[in-house]
């Protein structure tokens, strides 16, 4: 009897995002998860399930093996770090980009600069690597506020149209990287299941290589 896989998609925007792929590579839920209160979800393949949770805890669920598979940004990847996972496709669904932002046309701060941002681990990499010295601040939501509100000089966070920004006197600045969804597959289950994982991850090569071609 085959062993059983289970597929963790992120919640929000990127769910939105990967049903359409997932059923262009033949995998369909037994039901609509849209309008479903449960988080797992049998689909048409024998032993596929799909797993649908926050979007920061998919890589948890794979690097502890909790989910053989997985749909995650970039941008969680990076924060998280991507230990005991591969990251074998890029969806390229979801871009958008990761950039510093403050104040319209407001001069640099001299010295340390406070960045708030909830990308803390990627921007203490990042301004590391720029030789900035800054003080973060973890915050979850609502980061524009921080530099309207005088709580910080800048801000690292998502940027798909730059609108929210604008309409909040902002103004990106310095690109951090591209972002969109991955796939991510746990390091052991690719060598217990190989079997099971590897038609799968041609069915979504597939259907995205047909999408881009």
């Amino acid at each position: 009897m085959p062993q059983s896989l289970t597929l963790a998609l992120s919640k929000g925007r990127i769910l939105d995002d990967t049903l359409p792929l997932l059923a262009d590579a033949g995998i369909h839920p037994a039901e609509d998860i849209n309008k479903s209160r449960k988080l797992i979800f049998d689909t048409n393949l024998p032993g596929v399930r799909l797993l649908v949770i926050r979007a920061t805890d998919v890589p948890t669920y794979v690097s502890l093996g909790a989910a053989d598979l997985g749909v995650s940004g970039k941008d969680v990847l990076m924060e998280h770090g991507g230990e005991g996972m591969y990251e074998p496709l890029d969806l390229r669904i979801a871009a958008c980009r990761l950039m510093t932002a403050a104040i319209k046309g407001a001069p640099r701060p001299e010295g340390r600069r406070r960045v708030a941002t909830k990308f803390v681990n990627t921007a203490k990499r990042w301004y590391a690597e720029q030789g900035i010295q800054v003080d973060l601040i973890k915050l979850y939501g609502g980061m524009e506020l921080a530099p309207i509100m005088g709580l910080a000089d800048e801000i690292v966070d998502i940027v798909d149209t730059g609108n929210t920004l604008r309409a909040n006197g902002l103004e990106p600045r310095e690109f951090i990287a591209d972002i969109s969804s991955r796939l991510v597959v746990n390091q052991a289950s690719m060598k217990m299941k190989y079997r099971q994982i590897q038609p799968l991850l041609e069915r979504l090569t597939a259907a995205v290589e047909a999408r881009t071609a």
